[in-house]
């Protein structure tokens, strides 16, 4: 039974990631441009479309926010962690950010790097077509929201150790990010009370538990990347977590400072994984500030 509550409480937003219909268009300012569905890989596969939200009468090049999902790396869709994150998409939009929704791969159908190849061919194909929507490739920020969080660690702290693993077909591509957003990611996969399970969700995404597999487990860590070329973290966490612990966030936060990244880590007090206490003003003040000082 705590496994399975473990589960549910990573899924972050319900969903199953199948229906490709946008149930979430709603939640963004009237007028948003809306190009969705668009294939950013060289196949047919449902989880390698992406959506691009532009603010209503956009004008020049404009800076873009990369969503991930989370949901355990086992299900959810690009619409995922935006239901309760409503306020902060509209505050988004109107500041004039583009914001690109991607899907990935799940760990039921791929194991890691899988899911981190996707994010990267997904972030190298906007870069590319950036031209075709008006975004500014020096300005990309991503966020995440717990697996995606993870992910979106993972994506900033490597990409300028340019693992062949983490690219489609081995071949690294350089794009600058300027920023990271985690909402509440992994940052050890060893570390979780699942370690040893191989039925846990950081176990299906290695292949195998992080216990089993040291080495995997660590390869798949953000923490593991961390140097002093990273862009800056802003870290949000739920004081009261159930599934990420705490203490995986502090970790980070303390890997970026030994390392001389700045970085800041916003608890939000009495929070749990997921709910709209993390688009409460004060933490929707602390991300648009942070996305201003770095993309504006």
């Amino acid at each position: 039974m705590q496994k399975v509550i473990l589960f549910l409480l990573l899924t972050g937003c319900l969903g199953s990631g199948m229906a490709q219909t946008n149930r979430v268009f709603n939640l963004f300012p009237a007028g948003t441009q809306l190009h969705a569905d668009l294939p950013y890989q060289d196949d047919t596969l449902h989880k390698h479309l992406l959506d691009i939200y532009l603010p209503p009468e956009a004008d020049g090049r404009l800076p873009l926010v990369i969503w991930i999902h989370g949901g355990a790396w086992m299900v959810n869709d690009k619409y995922a962690d935006m239901s309760y994150m409503g306020e902060t998409i509209r505050e988004i939009i109107n500041a004039g950010y583009a914001l690109a929704s991607i899907d990935y791969r799940f760990s039921t159908e791929a194991v890691f790097p899988a899911q981190l190849q996707d994010c990267n061919q997904a972030i190298s194909w906007l870069y590319h077509h950036a031209d075709d929507y008006g975004l500014d490739t020096a300005r990309f920020a991503l966020m995440g929201f717990s697996a995606g969080g993870h992910l979106a660690s993972l994506v900033g702290l490597s990409s300028n150790a340019a693992v062949p693993e983490f690219f489609t077909g081995g071949s690294p591509q350089r794009f600058p990010l300027r920023a990271v957003v985690d909402f509440y990611g992994p940052a050890q996969l060893i570390l979780f009370p699942g370690a040893d399970d191989p039925s846990s969700p950081e176990s299906l995404l290695l292949g195998a538990s992080p216990l089993e597999r040291p080495d995997l487990a660590e390869a798949a860590s953000p923490v593991t990347y961390a140097d002093a070329g990273d862009p800056p973290f802003l870290i949000i966490q739920g004081e009261k977590d159930e599934s990420v612990d705490p203490k995986q966030s502090r970790l980070l936060s303390a890997w970026l400072s030994v390392r001389d990244v700045e970085n800041e880590l916003h608890i939000v007090p009495g929070a749990p994984h997921y709910c709209q206490m993390f688009d409460a003003p004060v933490v929707r003040a602390r991300v648009l500030a942070f996305l201003g000082r770095h993309l504006k």
